[in-house]
């Protein structure tokens, strides 16, 4: 029999994404094995963390500083505007090191199923932001799924009135993939995208 205050812990530990009551269990024994190297530290930063990170109002993007460090930077290109999903999203595109633009983060995709509507994501926020003189492309970087595909037309269809590109991240073939391992979709997709080399 464990004590309250485990069983407290591996609840809280159970919320976090990917991990059921059993993984929670191995990592509340890690951390208290751990107490003075791990676990003492990790609860002080999530403390900091918790008091010090804001989300920026002009992109949703989680920093310490409001307008976030890539909202703030003169450095990046204003005339593009990248939707994605979730911050997670926006995190991965920014470790690529290959876009300069800015982002906007919607907080999720359309979804009939889930009850989530546009009022429910930033679209109005998107919308004025997209109409903007200085901007002159907003690409939709979304998940390729239907809710994803779906987002993507409703937002194409939101900013027409606006003076901006639409654009839409490729989608096919992925790099080092082999043709006989995708699915149907993909290379459906990959065959419709295709393009001259």
């Amino acid at each position: 029999m464990i004590g309250t205050e485990i069983e407290h812990l591996i609840k809280l530990i159970s919320k976090l994404p990917g991990l059921g009551p059993r993984s929670a269990r191995r990592a509340a024994l890690h951390l208290l094995k751990n107490r003075e190297s791990l676990m003492l530290p990790l609860s002080q930063a999530l403390g900091k963390a918790a008091e010090v990170i804001v989300e920026c109002p002009e992109c949703h993007n989680l920093d310490t500083a409001s307008p976030c460090s890539i909202c703030a930077s003169p450095a990046r290109d204003r005339g593009i505007l990248c939707v994605v999903e979730d911050i997670a999203d926006l995190w991965a595109l920014e470790k690529t090191g290959s876009y300069r633009g800015y982002y906007h983060v919607l907080g999720g995709t359309l979804s009939a199923l889930d009850g989530v509507g546009p009022d429910d994501l930033s679209i109005p926020h998107l919308a004025r932001r997209a109409g903007d003189e200085r901007v002159r492309e907003v690409i939709i970087a979304l998940n390729a799924t239907i809710d994803g595909q779906t987002t993507a037309h409703y937002i194409s269809d939101c900013l027409q009135a606006c003076n901006v590109s639409v654009t839409q991240l490729a989608h096919g073939v992925p790099i080092g993939g082999q043709i006989d391992y995708l699915d149907d979709g993909t290379l459906a997709t990959a065959l419709k995208s295709r393009k001259a080399i």
